[in-house]
């Protein structure tokens, strides 16, 4: 059996392409529900770093869950290359894998960010994920041009002012994949990156999360 790391650290694991950079926020209940984040385009600076994605991952981790955010092939300590979201599809069911046997017997969660949500959208079902939240997904770029409605409860996070992918694109392609009610709250005055709105996307992810997650315990909020 997989022995989970401490509450917060970061380690590698055994990934398709060599070893995978791997950050860990463990929760103190002994039940807690998993969450794996994915990072923005690895072409255009986006790490397990990223503001976003340390956002949702900490919204996470404040509803009592296991919050699991990595580096794709090539990105920071992650062995490999960008491989056009085919390879980093692998390296979240790697992760997932890992996480799975670290953690047994826990609902998983996947959530991820622009280039990130892509790959969460196609490895949802091979994940077998209890749910699904897609923050600024990147409609209109080829990478969802294949999309197919997710088999599992999942929402949509977008900001009003997103100058990478348009409110009215998104919501076409929305509509390809969800009918005329798709799960969609936006973010007044957010663009692409969320620039001091953080905090609002954050409670909106806690609200679909605290939905989801069978381990939510901590109900407060923090601050930016």
């Amino acid at each position: 059996m997989t022995t989970p790391p401490a509450p917060k650290q970061r380690i590698q694991i055994a990934g398709p392409a060599g070893p995978l950079e791997v950050l860990v926020e463990a929760a103190q209940n002994p039940g807690a529900a998993l969450c794996v984040v994915c990072h923005p385009h690895p072409q255009y600076g986006g790490t397990l770093d990223n503001k976003v994605v340390y956002t949702l991952a900490r919204a996470a981790n404040e509803l009592g869950a296991i919050a699991v955010r990595f580096n794709f092939r090539g990105v920071g300590h992650s062995a490999g290359a960008f491989d056009h979201g085919v390879g980093e599809l692998d390296d979240l069911l790697a992760v997932v894998a890992w996480a799975r046997a670290a953690y047994p017997d826990r609902s998983l969660h996947l959530a991820g960010f622009s280039f990130g949500a892509a790959v969460a959208l196609r490895g949802h079902v091979a994940a077998d994920a209890t749910s699904l939240l897609l923050v600024a997904p990147p409609a209109g770029m080829g990478y969802l041009d294949e999309a197919i409605a997710p088999r599992r409860p999942w929402h949509v996070i977008h900001g009003s002012r997103d100058e990478l992918i348009g409110l009215d694109v998104l919501r076409r392609w929305l509509a390809t994949v969800a009918g005329a009610t798709p799960p969609l709250t936006v973010i007044d005055d957010a663009d692409h990156f969320f620039h001091g709105r953080l905090t609002p996307l954050r409670e909106a992810a806690r609200a679909f999360w605290s939905q989801q997650m069978p381990a939510c315990l901590d109900t407060t909020g923090g601050a930016d």
